[in-house]
């Protein structure tokens, strides 16, 4: 279940870290947890390293560098940071997804909280953003905060969200088990409305489409035992047929979602490397928050 201690949240300086320092923000004062805002310095994005003239003089510049992005990340947190929050601040040096899942098993984080920019085109899907390959790795829950996320720069400062809707995706692989827990978890905590949801993309000529959104309906209803059904005050199913990702996007936004709870599974293929996950498209095209959950 989602016990939440520690939120890490890492700053790039960006538009978009600023919607997912909010989340961050409003994640670890709803649970009363310790918030971490991390900055990494990626010594290949500054082709001044290259010219250093010895090693001290790299040492030198190295030094100056995580100098001048704590300064940033300090004003960051100034400005986007109201007075009932008290982050720790702390600036790393390496490859931004490195940096990032070791500072999360070193203060064994509770949850990842970052952003994704909403980049395509074949050489993204192919490398994997920074995004992709923590939310592949971590062995903690990822709260991924899409590009459009609904929670605005307008929003109040102080303002604490509260999830009123999650939705659950279920493809009734033991990999989404512990994405239906943490859902559910979730649900519980902010007393709020659980969708399950299940997409029909191929249907065996054999049955027909209202047979086997029938017998999907029945499987998602036995994945709520009584005790949880008693612990969530509305619990809803859902059925649809068609491309996966386009269904949950757009079932997330016909029921106004605030949370959207899936699986997260590691590169396997080529298929998968080279496309993108259903999940993986989720985050990019979708207008809410995804809790990404390794098996």
């Amino acid at each position: 279940m989602l016990e939440v201690k520690l939120v890490l949240c890492p700053i790039d300086f960006s538009e978009t870290s600023i919607r997912t320092y909010r989340h961050a923000i409003s994640l670890a004062e709803h649970y009363r947890a310790k918030l971490v805002a991390q900055h990494i310095v990626e010594l290949w994005r500054h082709p001044s390293a290259d010219f250093a003239a010895s090693a001290e003089d790299f040492k030198r510049f190295e030094r100056a560098l995580r100098e001048i992005g704590m300064e940033k990340l300090q004003e960051f947190v100034k400005k986007h940071t109201h007075d009932e929050v008290q982050p720790e601040l702390a600036v790393g040096e390496g490859i931004a997804p490195d940096s990032i899942l070791s500072i999360a098993q070193a203060q064994n984080a509770d949850v990842i909280v970052i952003g994704t920019h909403g980049q395509r085109g074949f050489d993204r899907l192919i490398l994997g953003s920074t995004t992709d390959r923590v939310m592949r790795r971590a062995s903690c829950p990822v709260l991924v905060v899409p590009p459009h996320d609904s929670m605005v720069a307008g929003d109040e400062l102080h303002q604490v969200r509260h999830l009123n809707r999650i939705l659950f995706c279920a493809d009734f692989s033991e990999n989404s088990e512990p994405a239906l827990s943490y859902a559910i978890s979730v649900a519980a905590e902010y007393d709020a409305e659980l969708t399950l949801l299940h997409v029909l993309e191929h249907l065996p000529n054999s049955v027909s489409a209202k047979d086997a959104m029938t017998t999907a309906t029945v499987r998602l209803e036995n994945l709520l035992s009584p005790e949880t059904r008693r612990k969530i005050r509305n619990t809803k199913t859902a059925v649809r047929i068609g491309k996966p990702y386009r269904e949950i996007i757009q079932l997330a936004l016909e029921l106004q979602t605030d949370l959207v709870s899936m699986g997260a599974r590691g590169r396997g293929t080529l298929d998968i490397a080279v496309f993108g996950s259903t999940t993986y498209r989720v985050m990019q095209l979708g207008s809410c928050p995804v809790l990404a959950v390794h098996a």
